[in-house]
């Protein structure tokens, strides 16, 4: 059993690799449920969403709840009457109605007619930048008492360059991401989800003070029981808005049969579904690893998932006859690999003066 302690670099691959697999799994079973033809389900990509949003989310529920992880202790009690509360509360929820929008909107970027490699570079390239800027923001506020080293600013400008290759130079089939109403609007809601919401993955981590235990489990169960109540409640009014609010149109109707009338395989779509699920527990815990920086673990966080898109797409390609990678994705994935080697190099001088401060044990730093 490899053991490793929190904080350490250990600790970190660990989540790396957890990441990297369930991520595999969901890119490949996003274009295999999308994908028509013998063999293929040939889900919509509404229709796949419905259930793989459930499976996701309802094992994210099932594991907060099961192992009680929303129990918080907090820093700053709030009362409400009698009754006493986390003020966390009050920017933890709306960061999982924030989740509630990721989530949907992640699996939507999947639907269009681009490669899995391509929908991960533009969406985990955006959160990147996102990283640096909260990371600046903070640092000004007096949140952040942590310098970004400059080989992590490289490596951010190396994956500003990966996403750069892809949405400036590929037109997928004659589809043009920047061109399309629904692509932008999907991609600009996933955007302005993830910067509020790593602003606030931020700003419990910095506020936890020296001495004050830094609980991801209960901000993760806390966020994902947000995310479920705000979907269910989403879910509803939309099967209900034809009647309520006079809304139709083919893509209601495709949610709203996908429901009432499920599809053939709609229970495997469930589970797989859950792969995603199990990602989002690896993707919170990166995001606010110890004693790192935003930019820092958005670094390894997205360039995880982005070498996770690459590997999906080469396993379909070789399983069920998927588009092979292109040349200008592969140049994409040969900038993230630089992008790595300068985050390495980052972690190394992360990690001595992590020691120095007393934030790990010196003998638990790589393990």
């Amino acid at each position: 059993m490899w053991k490793t302690t929190e904080g350490s670099t250990g600790r970190l691959i660990q989540l790396c690799l957890g990441y990297f697999f369930f991520y595999v799994i969901t890119g490949v079973t996003v274009k295999y449920f999308l994908a028509h033809g013998p063999g293929f389900p040939g889900m919509k990509g509404v229709e796949f969403l419905v259930y793989s949003t459930t499976g996701g989310t309802s094992l994210a529920l099932f594991v907060v709840l099961a192992w009680r992880w929303y129990h918080m202790e907090s820093i700053r009690p709030a009362r409400l009457g009698n009754i006493e509360f986390p003020s966390e509360y009050f920017y933890i929820i709306p960061s999982g109605m924030l989740t509630a929008v990721i989530i949907p909107t992640t699996t939507l970027m999947y639907t269009f007619p681009i490669t899995v490699m391509v929908a991960m570079v533009i969406m985990r390239g955006s959160v990147i930048v996102i990283g640096r800027i909260v990371d600046a923001i903070q640092i000004r506020q007096g949140l952040l008492d942590k310098k970004v080293y400059w080989q992590e600013n490289v490596a951010v400008l190396f994956a500003i360059a990966a996403v750069g290759v892809n949405v400036l130079f590929i037109k997928n089939g004659g589809f043009d991401l920047l061109r399309s109403t629904p692509a932008t609007i999907t991609l600009s809601s996933y955007v302005t989800a993830y910067a509020i919401r790593i602003y606030i993955m931020n700003y419990y981590k910095n506020t936890r003070g020296k001495g004050k235990k830094l609980n991801n489990k209960a901000f993760f169960a806390v966020e994902q029981i947000s995310a479920f109540v705000t979907l269910v409640v989403a879910a509803v009014i939309l099967y209900y808005s034809p009647d309520l609010f006079g809304w139709r149109g083919h893509v209601i109707d495709l949610y709203r049969g996908a429901i009432a009338h499920p599809l053939p395989q709609w229970h495997w779509a469930i589970l797989a579904g859950m792969a995603f699920g199990a990602v989002a527990f690896f993707s919170v815990f990166l995001f606010m690893f110890k004693g790192r920086t935003a930019t820092f673990a958005g670094l390894v966080n997205r360039l995880t998932s982005l070498i996770a898109g690459t590997t999906a797409t080469l396993i379909f390609w070789l399983a069920f006859g998927g588009e092979f990678p292109s040349f200008r994705q592969w140049v994409s994935l040969a900038l993230i690999v630089i992008a790595i080697l300068f985050l390495a190099a980052s972690e190394r001088r992360r990690v001595v003066e992590l020691r120095e401060r007393r934030e790990i044990e010196a003998a638990a730093a790589g393990a």
